[in-house]
């Protein structure tokens, strides 16, 4: 697991061209930017839109990101709440891509107790070869990963770590209580230094897409124990969730030219981040620009 060792995870956004087919050319090129910086990346999670891509289009990108033969690891979502579909695109995964984890998120929708919990996450695990990180986000899940499932599981040989994004500092104290073998990480960038001072490995983040080399530095001072000289962090990085990630992300990618377009798929739109937004998010974007500038 030597590999797996990244203070900052990416969880990639997925480009699209304005006619909504996917963007290869910005994929190649967010990704070049991820491996210079030396962040893992996380493909295929809601900051990737990875339920709205179909099986055809997750294949043709992990055979593109395959031919880049990246040194970075790479961690492949699993979601969705179909056993059998879940179980064969790890396989699929396995067979055809580098993978080195996989991102085990809580089942979407159906809301299961934590019995159901574990009987999910043993059977994906089952299969899996490699590494898996749980996902605590009941915000979009609709239900929180239960502690008793890291209690039934903290022995299974494939289960590495534990993604926190509730949002809340209790709930990550109680999975660092619950199993000390286990990695946690932040799943929140704005509780980024909070979720280090209690313990985490470090970050998986959505702000790296804009900022991969300030992000990486910003979580290594803090697992450093280094004085960050930015205190005004948090602000900066909630102005990318202003709107519904990753919404205000594309948007200010598409508006310094990372990537061609700021497309979006359904139900998700750009017309829901207005211009007053972006104002505030690129002046954001410029006060930790000119606190990387202090840090290179």
């Amino acid at each position: 697991m030597s590999n797996l060792n990244c203070p900052v995870w990416t969880a990639l956004i997925t480009p699209f061209l304005a006619d909504g087919q996917i963007d290869f050319v910005s994929l190649a090129a967010l990704i070049i930017e991820q491996e210079k910086a030396k962040n893992g990346i996380v493909l295929f999670g809601s900051t990737g839109e990875g339920l709205a891509l179909t099986l055809a289009e997750k294949k043709a990108i992990l055979q593109s990101i395959s031919e880049m033969s990246i040194t970075v690891p790479l961690m492949i979502g699993v979601g969705g709440f179909q056993l059998e579909e879940q179980s064969a695109w790890i396989k699929y995964c396995q067979d055809t891509s580098p993978v080195a984890a996989f991102l085990l998120v809580t089942p979407i929708y159906s809301k299961p107790g934590p019995i159901g919990q574990t009987a999910w996450f043993e059977a994906l695990m089952n299969v899996a070869k490699a590494p898996c990180m749980l996902y605590n986000i009941p915000g979009r899940a609709g239900v929180r990963l239960y502690t008793d499932v890291i209690k039934n599981l903290h022995q299974h040989p494939q289960l590495w770590a534990i993604k926190e994004s509730s949002g809340n500092l209790e709930e990550f104290k109680a999975f660092q209580k619950t199993s000390t073998k286990l990695a946690v990480y932040s799943g929140d960038d704005n509780l980024a230094a909070a979720h280090i001072d209690l313990g985490a490995s470090g970050l998986v983040s959505v702000a790296s897409n804009v900022w991969p080399s300030a992000v990486q530095r910003y979580v290594t001072l803090c697992l450093q124990k280094q004085n960050l000289d930015f205190n005004n962090w948090e602000a900066a990085v909630n102005a990318l969730f202003l709107s519904t990630n990753p919404i205000p992300v594309k948007a200010l990618l598409h508006e310094k030219g990372i990537i061609k377009s700021s497309a979006l798929r359904l139900p998700l739109s750009a017309e829901d981040f207005n211009n007053e937004n972006l104002k505030l998010l690129l002046e954001q974007d410029q006060a930790i620009n000119n606190w990387w500038s202090k840090h290179t």
